[in-house]
């Protein structure tokens, strides 16, 4: 059976910008862009375009440049912002208009005191005025991880029908379990008439940690795309990490699926958006975390020695970061440390290895990490006391 593209897209410019200290300005707008674009992602979400002056300019701009992909900028279910959206992607290549309303009872009573009937109605209505201006309409429906299956597919139904050709089904706040947001897309699948007519597209949150396997459980049950950022950047807990899903999908290939996305460039564009929006990456992160391919423990360390794949499941090389690394601690074993010897260019024996180990560990208890320095000094100390003796 022939493997399924999953559209990535990506919305690091807008979601993630959103993150507070994060702002960008134009011209790293525009960067990022062209390295999203070289990336391979299918849809950049360029920003909201009514949300500012800036935001509009910077909308504008990236639709002059980008070819390939397709830009995309946000609305609410109001006319005005459609239209601006509209003028801001007035020259892009391709472009989509992403617009939607909030469909839990949480946002219909308590955030635009109405009633569900209405809100379909808004609903099917900002996707028509959407249709004026392009034929890629996506329609968001807001906290569909806690809106009412049965209402949601009837909203999802008339969006569709009214020129929606891409259904977004946010977990906006994180709240579902993977079985939960499966079964979700899968009810859509199953019960939305049309549903065929459009792509369904997971846009999931990370408040409980799951916005990952929220992302794969919704594509395993029939989406189509998945919504992410780098370095998982967003909203409170942040989005789904790209590299996060475009590396599952390429491991796992028994999903059936596949990505346009380059692995190659996922850490040097990871430093790129770190760098650039000015947030740290955590050391532990997945695949662009900098102790993502570290080994400190000594069983570990030995294992990976012998064979990456003990304690490896992806070559670095392959997602453009560095050689793994073997971190000397008091935890390490003497294969570790004769590997770091080596490196260095000392060829000690078993035997040499033996002696220098308890010396090697009266100074790994002393540091959290024992560096080339110390090591460099440890072999200056042995050859001394060889002579000696």
């Amino acid at each position: 059976m022939a493997e399924k593209k999953i559209l990535i897209f990506d919305t690091t410019l807008r979601d993630g910008e959103q993150v507070p200290g994060c702002k960008l300005n134009a011209n790293e707008k525009i960067n990022l862009a062209l390295r999203l674009e070289d990336l391979g992602v299918d849809i950049i979400e360029a920003g909201f375009p009514i949300s500012s002056p800036g935001d509009f300019f910077a909308v504008q701009e990236i639709s002059k440049v980008v070819k390939n992909a397709v830009i995309c900028g946000l609305s609410r279910a109001v006319k005005k912002d459609i239209e601006v959206a509209a003028e801001a992607l007035a020259k892009a290549k391709r472009k989509r208009i992403h617009t939607g309303i909030g469909t839990s009872d949480y946002h219909i009573k308590s955030k635009f005191n109405s009633t569900r009937e209405e809100i379909l109605q808004r609903a099917v209505q900002c996707v028509k005025w959407a249709r004026n201006f392009t034929d890629d309409v996506e329609f968001y429906a807001e906290d569909a991880g806690r809106t009412d299956n049965e209402y949601l597919a009837k909203v999802i139904e008339a969006v569709i029908a009214a020129g929606a050709t891409t259904v977004n089904i946010p977990d906006t706040t994180g709240y579902c379990l993977p079985v939960q947001y499966g079964e979700k897309i899968a009810f859509l699948v199953n019960n939305v008439p049309n549903i065929d007519k459009a792509v369904i597209s997971c846009h999931c949150h990370d408040d409980l940690g799951m916005s990952t396997a929220n992302s794969i459980a919704g594509i395993m049950n029939g989406a189509g795309q998945i919504e992410c950022t780098i370095n998982g950047l967003g909203e409170r807990a942040g989005n789904t990490s790209l590299e996060e899903v475009v590396m599952i999908i390429r491991q796992h290939h028994q999903l059936g699926f596949y990505t346009n996305v380059n692995p190659r460039q996922l850490n040097p564009v990871s430093r790129l958006v770190s760098e650039t929006m000015r947030m740290p990456v955590q050391p532990n992160k997945a695949i662009v975390g900098s102790n993502a391919f570290s080994h400190s423990s000594g069983i570990h360390q030995d294992g990976f020695l012998k064979d990456a794949r003990t304690y490896e499941i992806i070559d670095p090389v392959n997602v453009g970061a560095d050689a793994s690394k073997i971190v000397l601690t008091a935890r390490s074993g003497r294969s570790a440390l004769a590997h770091r010897f080596h490196n260095l260019g000392y060829q000690y024996t078993r035997d040499d290895i033996d002696v220098l180990y308890p010396m090697f560990l009266d100074i790994a208890d002393i540091k959290k990490e024992v560096m080339e320095e110390d090591l460099k000094e440890l072999a200056i100390k042995y050859s001394k006391e060889v002579l000696v003796s």
